[in-house]
């Protein structure tokens, strides 16, 4: 038994005068972040130091009395955690500058920037120090008292320690996200091994032979989206109208995401719950999100949410997760008989195996199939060199295995509990 944290969202059933209270602490959070990050500007140009998340606190509050007094309306913690969330943005920043200096990171080294309500209202966090306690139907916050919600029952109302609370907007709902630390035992799961190989035209093929195939959630979606977004750029700016046309477009992605989400969770959990070990590919989705042929299909499809949801879920029910090297050619090989052709394009669906050293084996199957079998043979051959969330590779390295590219491509595709 360990004790994990695990984090539980609900969607708010608000009143006017609630939503009112939440827009007020969102704001009072957005506001405080904005003014941290021009202090430590201003600090770091006079001094050469920038303060802290705590000396921001303080001085905010004296702040309180004379220029701010409207921030006595909201908890503290909408502040407060706001300028801890500005420490940690400005963490991460510097540690991706040290990365990109020793020549271990290339992407965008993300400075902090100011948060404007026109991208959204954002949100807010009360910490485990608040007084916050759920009940099956409803969550009681600080300054904001009872809210209730809209599924009953979800949130655990015994058994662990509150952590904190965030309270969240998007697209007109608001959302309760509890992150919850409690007692975990992890079952023994006796299901059988299974290899997955994701695609753009199938979700996902596994080797038992199952197809999940690929919603595509935002090409079905994509006509409206774009009359959408027409019908918000002949609106005046700054009119109502052009306001009313930009949330009616927010909730038609909030329901692509949404759906997304629900196919990918609904998978991985029917995979971690089922299957004892499941072994996937190592793709470099960042560097596939290059081409922009198939970025929106390969964003569409989220093959990084699918790894991240799996790797989690996997330590839940007792099921191990192996990933394979990148670099090793699952979709060449010879499920059967080990045989790599070399010839093989990606405009062939259909593996057809042409081993002259064993002309019996004569395989003939679907490529997507060969592969996912192939990711299933790695499973006995990997188990020393891999832990229960798949840190390790499995397969050939980069040096003894074929190089393939790094694009995953396939034709004709698109894009009360008592804290």
């Amino acid at each position: 038994m360990s004790r994990i944290q695990r984090a539980y969202q609900v969607e708010l059933d608000l009143t006017n005068e609630q939503t009112t209270a939440c827009k007020q602490h969102a704001g009072a959070a957005r506001w405080a972040y904005n003014w941290g990050l021009q202090r430590k500007q201003e600090e770091y140009r006079t001094t050469g130091r920038s303060p802290n998340a705590m000396e921001l606190h303080r001085e905010l509050n004296a702040l309180k009395q004379t220029e701010v007094p409207w921030l006595y309306e909201v908890s503290k913690c909408a502040p407060q955690e706001a300028l801890r969330h500005l420490d940690r943005a400005f963490a991460h920043f510097f540690r991706r500058v040290e990365l990109k200096k020793a020549g271990k990171y290339k992407g965008k080294l993300g400075y902090p920037k100011r948060k404007s309500k026109k991208k959204g209202l954002g949100g807010f966090r009360f910490n485990e120090g608040a007084n916050i306690h759920v009940y099956s139907d409803a969550i009681q916050l600080p300054r904001l008292g009872r809210l209730r919600l809209k599924e009953r029952g979800y949130l655990p109302t015994s058994g662990g320690q509150i952590r904190s609370a965030t309270v969240r907007e998007q697209a007109g709902h608001w959302y309760v996200s509890v992150l919850v630390e409690q007692e975990h035992t992890a079952p023994v799961n006796t299901g059988p091994v299974v290899g997955v190989d994701l695609g753009l035209k199938r979700l996902a093929t596994l080797s038992d032979g199952q197809i999940e195939e690929n919603p595509r959630h935002l090409k079905r979606r994509l006509k409206k989206i774009k009359r959408f977004h027409r019908a918000v750029t002949r609106k005046q700016k700054g009119s109502h109208n052009r306001k009313k046309a930009a949330r009616r477009l927010g909730r038609l992605y909030r329901t692509v995401a949404n759906q997304r989400a629900n196919t990918l969770h609904q998978l991985t959990s029917r995979l971690a719950k089922t299957k004892s070990v499941v072994v996937i590919e190592d793709l470099n989705v960042a560097g596939m999100l290059k081409n922009h042929r198939l970025a929106q299909a390969i964003g569409d499809v989220g093959w990084g949410e699918f790894r991240r949801q799996l790797t989690y879920k996997a330590a839940w029910y007792g099921c191990r997760v192996i990933v394979a090297d990148r670099w090793w050619a699952s979709s060449k090989t010879c499920s059967r008989c080990g045989w790599v052709d070399e010839s093989l394009t990606l405009a062939d669906r259909t593996f057809v195996c042409r081993n002259p050293d064993r002309p019996g084996c004569g395989l003939v199957v679907d490529r997507d199939l060969n592969a996912a079998k192939n990711l299933e043979h790695l499973a006995d051959s990997s188990a020393d060199r891999q832990n229960a969330c798949g840190g390790g590779s499995a397969g050939g390295g980069r040096g003894s295995a074929v190089k393939l590219p790094s694009v995953k491509q396939e034709p004709d595709t698109f894009s009360p509990l008592v804290g």
